[in-house]
């Protein structure tokens, strides 16, 4: 009987109160109350092309910005990463992808090595997608990683339309994520020289 790769994170602070599901090896299906409709599409997108199920909801101080609900729902995952991945045994660990949407193009490459870092670079020319700070893309994606124990270099090529760069690269890390995190036959044991990840 193949083990259950899935996690729940319940998180609740002054400034979010969050309940987090996700699993590793779904088709995609999602139910996401975030308050941000713009985040919740993003991350529709992100696991939907990762072939994650991810189940999200986030009561956050929206009266304040959206800072704070972005920020730890990235926490969140990044948790839900790192407990539905166990031990990390006969994982693929690296994963990459490119991403284009109408004129954007994104790549983003990832490694499930323990060691947190995150590169990401993306000149957006909109401040604002909806109700979605674009500067809050980097703060999501750098507690992703550092919750996570993961390495992400993000890149947007090219892209003038701030929807579309952004969502392309949503898209960008969930597939590198689908990617690193599917089970490698050719795997025994867990994918390093040092025996941990």
């Amino acid at each position: 009987m193949p083990v259950l790769r899935t996690a729940r994170i319940q998180r609740k602070t002054s400034e979010t109160d969050i309940d987090l599901t996700l699993n590793l090896d779904g088709s995609g299906d999602c139910r996401l109350e975030t308050g941000i409709g713009f985040f919740d599409h993003m991350l529709n997108a992100f696991a939907r092309h990762g072939a994650f199920d991810l189940d999200v909801t986030c009561r956050g101080d929206l009266d304040v910005d959206a800072h704070h609900t972005v920020e730890d729902v990235g926490i969140c995952l990044g948790r839900a990463f790192s407990d539905a991945l166990g031990d990390k045994a006969g994982i693929t660990r690296f994963g990459h992808s490119f991403v284009p949407m109408d004129e954007a193009l994104a790549r983003a490459a990832v490694d499930l090595s323990g060691r947190p870092f995150l590169v990401y670079n993306a000149d957006l020319p909109d401040e604002m997608v909806g109700a979605y700070p674009t500067a809050m893309s980097p703060e999501f994606f750098r507690s992703l990683a550092d919750h996570g124990r993961l390495n992400a270099h993000i890149d947007l090529i090219r892209g003038t339309n701030a929807h579309h760069a952004t969502e392309a690269i949503f898209k960008a890390a969930g597939r590198a994520l689908r990617q690193a995190c599917g089970q490698d036959p050719g795997v025994v044991g867990i994918p390093s020289t040092k025996g941990v990840l």
